[in-house]
């Protein structure tokens, strides 16, 4: 994302930890138009299920559901049941969301707080009102007991969410890697678990990333200026100089 800074302040005197960032100007519009088009793409796709393929699988998807099912292995598939438990219910909607509002304010990172538990509301409801008005059925030769509705992918709508929500939180490229692998390794798991077909895990990865992208628009001055400020635990004291408040 590009940004516009003011001239950087002098040096803060001696004593004293440090001034707060710099005015900044962050482009948010292109991310923002990104995050748009996502959640479009998904309503389309939606509709072409609803309209075309009356709620049933594309005839590809039936042919990749059957391959994937037979090529199904002991350990393959305890490993996609563990990203199951991880990526449902009480754990994906409370645990995970809880461990890392608690982690950002512990360490001083209260905007970054506020934006995840939006963006992973924002996500959930989309995938909600997508699941009741698509309706779409489910694989027959599945592994779980999901909820109603296989189109999005809610797993897969969830890791989207948290990966692009820490990307765009903690700006680091270790970071984007590791959530882009969560989440392809949760949409691989759940179409071998039969429990959606492919244009569902697809469905769901741009309602997370798009939620995210959409939500993360009027907070973007905010995070960065944010991002930029030393982030000690709370229990560690920071000296600020006047104009940090």
């Amino acid at each position: 994302m590009s940004t516009e800074e003011s001239p950087s302040p002098p040096e803060p005197p001696e004593g004293r930890t440090h001034y707060a960032p710099a005015p900044v100007r962050v482009s948010r519009r292109p991310w923002m138009w990104t995050g748009v088009i996502a959640l479009a793409a998904v309503v389309a796709i939606g509709v072409v299920i609803v309209i075309n393929q009356a709620r049933e699988p594309f005839e590809f998807e039936s042919a990749l559901m059957s391959a994937v099912a037979a090529g199904r292995t002991p350990a393959v598939t305890s490993a996609a049941l563990a990203l199951d438990r991880l990526g449902s219910g009480l754990v994906s909607s409370f645990v995970v969301p809880a461990v890392v509002v608690i982690g950002m304010l512990l360490w001083r990172r209260p905007w970054a707080a506020v934006f995840f538990v939006a963006a992973i509301a924002a996500s959930g409801l989309v995938t909600r009102v997508l699941k009741v008005l698509v309706g779409r059925v489910r694989p027959e030769d599945i592994l779980v007991h999901p909820d109603f509705g296989s189109f999005p992918s809610g797993h897969a709508s969830n890791a989207a969410v948290i990966a692009t929500a820490l990307g765009l939180i903690l700006l680091r490229t270790w970071v984007w890697v590791a959530g882009a692998a969560y989440t392809l390794l949760m949409m691989a798991s759940r179409m071998y678990l039969g429990a959606h077909w492919i244009s569902d895990v697809f469905g769901g990865m741009l309602v997370g990333a798009g939620a995210a992208l959409v939500v993360w628009a009027p907070f973007a001055e905010k995070l960065y200026r944010e991002n930029r400020m030393p982030h000690p635990p709370i229990w560690q004291r920071v000296e600020h100089h006047p104009r940090d408040a």
